[in-house]
């Protein structure tokens, strides 16, 4: 198979309602049954797997299915964090509209889980939870002739982000404590044969959430404080062998305060991985394909970085053409060629267990249409 324009996406995928109840009696601890939530996952695994073949997807994931959230699941893994009340930074940009804020609350169109604060020493806990994730999709693309694969796990960042800190002096302390405990996760899915996706949307949510309310001076001064702490956790890692999300949210909103590609590019581009996904489709951000091509033409995009840009929007219900999705590949293929380029998603479709706005057969469908508009674009290069 060409390297042009590998199908993919960002990891999450609709969960079933069995995982949806599973992940919340884990979470709560309210009626867990480990056995039950073991077969559960395994079944799941399999089964999602199966559907992104039949959507023609070249490099797979397990959709996340036993994370109730790509941030929030390391509580399960890692000491140091304990249920708490602490108040939560709403996006900015929603602020500016309280009565569709409102709207979007009474919809159930926000996350529900546990709260995890940061109230002691960060170690590795138990990792047999990651053990099961690896060892279900292992045996998933065996089963599906699967040869290539990909298992998301938390950036440092993300989880300080989204795990307020009330234990570490600093935040510099709390970062590098998250990212020495992270690194066994991530190179054990290497190990296993995995690529290895960073979700880093700290790196770009995190402005108008977490530090909303700093200058954006100290927002990129702690955006490089994470950068540092997640390539010391990568350092043993092969580049080509990690990809990274970067994401504004994965939430219907006006996203107008949302921080521009080209404020924190840099910052970005100091990060490991060879493999860069993030939105393309978003119409705040679809236009920022500008922003790679600059860089391109000034020698600044190092010529290891492939692109994976999003080309379909993972928060409404619209399919969208193949046409429109080979019209998407063909951009950055223009800036970087086309076998730097693979297709992605924008962002997750269950980036939170039971919450997603697209509906699941449609989110397939999707996919599908990603696979096609894949080929109309090797086929406009004469890449086979």
């Amino acid at each position: 198979m060409s390297s042009a324009f590998l199908v993919t996406h960002v990891g999450s995928l609709p969960r079933p309602q069995n995982v949806v109840d599973c992940l919340f009696a884990q979470d709560a601890n309210l009626n867990h049954d480990p056995l039950l939530f073991k077969s559960t996952m395994t079944q799941a695994v399999d089964e999602v797997v199966a559907l992104q073949v039949k959507a023609g997807i070249d490099v797979v994931s397990d959709g996340e299915m036993s994370k109730i959230s790509y941030a929030t699941y390391i509580r399960h893994r890692l000491t140091g964090f304990e249920i708490g009340v602490m108040p939560r930074a709403t996006p900015r940009d929603l602020d500016d509209f309280p009565e569709f804020k409102e709207r979007l609350a009474k919809l159930g169109a926000t996350p529900k889980y546990n709260r995890p604060i940061c109230k002691g020493p960060i170690a590795v806990n138990d990792l047999s939870g990651l053990y099961e994730d690896i060892d279900n999709l292992q045996q998933a693309c065996q089963k599906h002739g699967v040869k290539r694969a990909f298992m998301n796990s938390a950036s440092p960042g993300v989880v300080a982000v989204f795990q307020p800190n009330d234990y570490y002096k600093t935040q510099e302390d709390y970062i590098s404590a998250l990212a020495l405990a992270m690194q066994v996760e991530y190179e054990a899915i290497v190990a296993a044969g995995l690529d290895l996706q960073i979700d880093a949307p700290d790196l770009a949510m995190g402005r108008h959430i977490r530090f909303r309310d700093v200058s954006e001076e100290e927002f990129l001064k702690n955006a490089n404080l994470q950068v540092e702490a997640l390539n010391l956790a990568l350092k043993n890692i092969p580049a080509e062998r990690i990809r990274m999300h970067l994401c504004w949210g994965n939430y219907e909103g006006p996203h107008h305060c949302d921080i521009p590609l080209e404020r924190i590019i840099s910052i970005v581009l100091k990060a490991k991985p060879s493999t860069l996904l993030f939105e393309g489709a978003n119409p705040r951000h679809a236009h920022e394909w500008e922003v790679w091509e600059k860089l391109e033409k000034n020698g600044q995009l190092p010529a290891d970085k492939i692109l994976a840009p999003g080309v379909l929007d993972s928060t409404n219900n619209f399919i969208e053409h193949p046409r429109l999705i080979a019209q998407r590949l063909d951009t950055f293929a223009k800036i970087v060629g086309p076998d730097r380029v693979m297709a992605a998603t924008d962002c997750g479709f269950g980036t939170f267990a039971g919450f997603g706005a697209v509906h699941p057969p449609i989110a397939y469908a999707k996919l599908a249409s990603m696979h096609e508009g894949a080929k109309l674009a090797r086929s406009m290069w004469g890449k086979n």
